[in-house]
């Protein structure tokens, strides 16, 4: 499929997308929001797509956020958000069972670090700028960043980001656990692709049921996740994969998964 403002390409079972309007800092306008709804719903149910890399086009930014030329019209309110609900990329990320990367590089301001905050895990390069700066444009942000980025960082540090709309650089972003890595500048992509690869060589069924347990664990009471943990662990016992993994481990060779 061709797209207007991203890029995709997939091998060897790791999907890449890039964000692809560098002369605006990959800002999203409505045709990337398009594309990138039209991409995950792929992704949603594409078997042979194991782990994806969301990146940003160019060297400055992974994306600044959304595109301001867009906020000059007024809007009226049941259209907006209609509009916007039809193109919610970011609940199809939450559907998709193959881990999602975040290779940050640059600014992710914005909507730019809700999709990051949308990813499974971020990488980020040294010189890398994150923050939820929609307070100084008089709005809040709008993709989810109010939910997500306390959970990942806590309420009161989430408050305090979002309330000043502070832009803080990639250690910070490391020290409040926004990032899993920082990593020098220009080699966000590379790492993440070194990640992707190494998941994307684990059994497809057991890197799912992983994401699965933990993502839909962390939404349930301590009980019921433990449970959700203990069904899935189960019935992956009855896979193909799993007496694979136990044979190639007796006869000290790489394992051959099926996917089944």
């Amino acid at each position: 499929m061709k797209y207007e403002a991203i890029l995709y390409d997939a091998a060897d079972g790791v999907a890449t997308i890039t964000l692809n309007r560098p002369d605006v800092h990959n800002a999203m306008n409505e045709a990337m929001r398009r594309d990138l709804h039209t991409c995950f719903q792929g992704l949603v149910t594409d078997d042979a797509v194991r782990v994806v890399v969301v990146s940003g086009a160019g060297e400055r930014a992974f994306s600044a956020g959304a595109d301001i030329r867009e906020f000059t019209a007024p809007q009226v309110p049941t259209q907006f958000r209609e509009s916007r609900r039809r193109v919610e990329f970011r609940s199809l990320m939450e559907r998709c069972p193959q881990p999602i990367i975040a290779a940050i590089g640059g600014y992710a301001f914005g909507g730019g670090l809700e999709l990051a905050l949308a990813c499974d895990i971020r990488i980020a390069a040294a010189d890398s700028r994150l923050g939820l700066t929609e307070i100084d444009l008089a709005i809040i942000p709008g993709g989810g960043g109010t939910q997500r980025l306390p959970r990942v960082v806590g309420r009161g540090k989430a408050l305090e980001m979002i309330l000043t709309g502070a832009r803080i650089d990639a250690a910070e972003a490391l020290r409040i656990g926004l990032v899993e890595r920082v990593v020098p500048a220009g080699e966000a992509l590379k790492a993440a692709r070194e990640l992707a690869a190494t998941l994307a060589a684990k059994a497809p069924v057991a890197l799912r049921y992983a994401k699965e347990a933990v993502v839909k664990g962390l939404q349930l009471p301590l009980e019921d996740g433990i449970r959700l943990e203990g069904d899935l662990s189960t019935f992956l016992r009855t896979t193909e994969d799993r007496l694979e993994g136990a044979k190639a481990f007796l006869e000290k060779r790489k394992p051959r998964w099926q996917g089944r």
